[in-house]
């Protein structure tokens, strides 16, 4: 029995209360059963008796003591109690929790699935970093857990646009390519320009494109060397982000909003919500109505637009492109970014506690024996994957909050033991992966028996406990925002699952024993750990190795 289904059954035993007359209310469409904080307080809880006790006009637990009742006579419950102020622990009898192995196998893939999030549709933009270097550490973090983000509403029936906003406008085509031009000429980088290794390259695949660069004028030196450094650039962002499992929907050009004149429009749109003012020669954004410190400039004195303009216009873009929800994924120097991106929203007529959320994500720092041999401060992402791996380092940084401050050690990511989270956790998949191929070997098939009435040994009721909690934690992080709880559900599971493997044996001890059905329905179990253990790495976009 999963627990929609026990779900379901006690919205039977309501239903049938009152059509006895027992309560006079409406039975809820939909409620929720979750695994008991205490061990031995049965598979399943609900506090269904706390919510609708003050509708039915009488004491929560007496409430709970009739609908206890009526679920001790459901098929599949072998005993129910009433604790505390009226919360109802379940605890279902071995056949009809073991069904549950049988139901998460033939679900597959699908299992962890839902539809908590539908209807919902979302933006979800994050890294954006500017294409004028390599993607570093603090672009880590957002990628594992933006991607997660995606895959996990994605997951529960959201429609999800991940998407980057390519900072391709402005004052970045200056500093590139005179940081570029620079090099070429054996000169200093200009202030504010760069002057990493990475340059070094550019510099050249730039003279290989553009011979005749230094003897062209200033300005078309400068617009040559980003032309041609530019689109380099962005390709090898693109190669880090595919090394590391993240894909982006849409890719989107800042550029493309002024050459379309998004931003003028943005700002006759927002004057005609009547939010727009003009002062000192200047246009302004009335900000401050919505929260925001301080009114913002949309268009300087001089004409030329703000980068706060292009953010207006690249919201009202994703607007109407028809997001209902934007999420921005910005890093911990971007604080400031939260209250005039709510106010934008409240200026476009949107709902800001709706519409629009911006998450912050703090700084993360990683150590190691590799780092004491790095020259200079830069940290970046292919040289992080290169030395630690991408699912060590995916897992890694999905496991915390994305709120609070990291600090990892890059040498015990990389170590293949049971200390490491994301090693304890792939081991515990390429065990049941062993596990299958062993039991075929010795005759043990799925396909030729399933009693699960048969899996009583204590190990056996509570990994089944936990897997059927899988749906709720997935849900949970969605709508949280939260990869980390997938995480350490993960952790949890694969726990289980080594103690049960620890305990019951899925093949014949030796050639004489004979294949029971209860060597085949453990390997119903083995199989049904070994798809959520896949299914909720695959929400991390960490890989389910078969072996390690």
């Amino acid at each position: 029995m999963t627990p929609e289904q026990l779900a379901a059954a006690i919205r039977a035993a309501l239903a049938d209360l009152v059509a006895a007359g027992e309560f006079d209310l409406e039975v809820p469409e939909t409620l929720r059963v979750e695994r008991p904080r205490q061990a031995g307080h049965g598979d399943w809880s609900t506090n269904v008796a706390m919510q609708l006790a003050k509708t039915a006009g009488m004491p929560p637990r007496d409430f709970a003591g009739k609908l206890a009742g009526a679920l001790e006579q459901v098929a599949g419950i072998a005993a129910v109690e009433v604790a505390g102020p009226g919360f109802i622990n379940i605890t279902l009898d071995a056949a009809s929790a073991g069904e549950l192995a049988r139901t998460i196998v033939e679900a597959g893939a699908a299992y962890g699935q839902g539809t908590s999030e539908a209807g919902r549709v979302v933006n979800l933009e994050y890294i954006s970093a500017n294409p004028t270097g390599p993607l570093h550490i603090g672009h880590t973090r957002w990628a594992a857990l933006g991607d997660a983000m995606v895959r996990l509403l994605r997951a529960a029936g959201a429609e999800v646009a991940a998407e980057y906003y390519i900072n391709d406008a402005g004052g970045q085509v200056a500093k590139l390519g005179g940081s570029v031009l620079a090099k070429l000429r054996g000169e200093a980088a200009p202030e504010g320009g760069y002057d990493g290794e990475y340059v070094d390259g550019l510099a050249e695949q730039v003279r290989a494109g553009r011979p005749d660069i230094l003897d062209l004028p200033a300005d078309e030196a400068l617009q040559a060397a980003w032309d041609v450094a530019y689109p380099i650039q962005l390709a090898a962002i693109k190669q880090t982000l595919a090394d590391f499992n993240v894909a982006f929907d849409v890719w989107f050009s800042e550029k493309s909003l002024h050459d379309a004149g998004a931003v003028e429009q943005a700002v006759a749109r927002l004057r005609e919500q009547g939010h727009v003012f003009d002062q000192d020669g200047a246009i302004w954004l009335r900000t401050t109505d919505f929260t925001d410190d301080k009114d913002r400039v949309l268009i300087r004195a001089n004409g030329v637009p703000t980068y706060f303009a292009a953010d207006a216009a690249y919201y009202l873009s994703k607007k109407d492109r028809g997001f209902d929800e934007k999420i921005y994924l910005l890093g911990a120097d971007h604080h400031g970014y939260i209250g005039r991106l709510k106010a934008i929203a409240a200026c476009a007529g949107d709902d800001p506690e709706h519409n629009i959320e911006v998450k912050i994500g703090q700084l993360v720092n990683i150590a190691g024996e590799r780092m004491g041999k790095r020259r200079g401060n830069a940290l970046y992402m292919d040289e992080l994957i290169e030395w630690i791996g991408p699912d060590a380092l995916r897992y890694s940084l999905a496991r915390y909050p994305s709120d609070s401050p990291l600090s990892l050690d890059g040498e015990e990511m990389r170590r293949q033991t049971n200390d490491n989270p994301v090693f304890y956790v792939q081991y515990a998949h390429a065990r049941t992966s062993n596990v299958a191929r062993l039991a075929a070997e010795d005759g043990v098939h799925r396909e030729d028996g399933f009693d699960p009435s048969l899996l009583t040994d204590p190990t056996e009721a509570a990994l089944l406990a936990v897997l059927g909690d899988f749906p709720r934690v997935t849900a949970q992080a969605a709508s949280l925002l939260e990869p980390h709880r997938v995480a350490r559900y993960l952790e949890n599971l694969a726990a289980h699952f080594h103690k049960w493997y620890d305990t019951c044996r899925v093949r014949p001890m030796n050639a004489d024993e004979p294949v029971t059905d209860l060597h085949r329905t453990r390997l119903w179990l083995n199989d049904a750990t070994r798809t959520v253990l896949a299914n909720g790495l695959g929400l991390l976009g960490v890989s389910a190795p078969e072996r390690m």
